[in-house]
Order: structure tokens, then sequence, then C-alpha cells
């Protein structure tokens, strides 16, 4: 049984609402081919979920937001201006 604790952020970004949710590390999977993947924030959007950052153990919540916000400017808004 896993001790992992899902949590999540909703966090208001130049007008809009994002949602993130933390999800539990995985094992890779040679059978399906599924690499292995650490603890990771996930931008959750129309019942879609996309990797965003690594988990950091302890990461306080004011630098774990400045890390999904800059996640945000560089590759949402960034997307947007190209």
């Amino acid at each position: 049984m896993s001790a992992y604790k899902t949590d999540q952020y909703h966090i208001v970004h130049r007008g809009r609402e994002f949602h993130f949710v933390s999800y539990e590390a995985r094992q890779a999977n040679v059978r399906t081919g599924e690499e292995a993947m650490p603890a990771t924030w996930f931008l959750m959007s129309e019942g879609k979920r996309w990797p965003v950052i690594a988990q950091v153990p302890d990461q306080t919540p004011e630098l774990l937001i400045a890390a999904l916000t800059r996640w945000l400017d560089q590759t949402i808004f960034a997307a947007r201006r190209a």
C-alpha cells in the first residue's frame, strides 16, 4: 500500500485559472513500453493531463507556485506569442 498523498493547486495567472495535480512516481513497464517517471505535477484540463515538473519533496508552497507559474510563462503563454 502506498503512502503517497496526491496534492493539488488552483493557480490564477494572467487572468486564467489552472489546475495542477501531483501524481505518484511510477516504475517502467517493459511490457507496455512506458518509461519510469518521478513524482510529477500535471496540468489538468478538459479531462486530460499533461506532465509539467517533477515534484520536489518538502518544497514550500511559495516555491512550488513560482515554479508552476514559470512553467506556464515558458510553455503555455510563450506558445501563444509565437
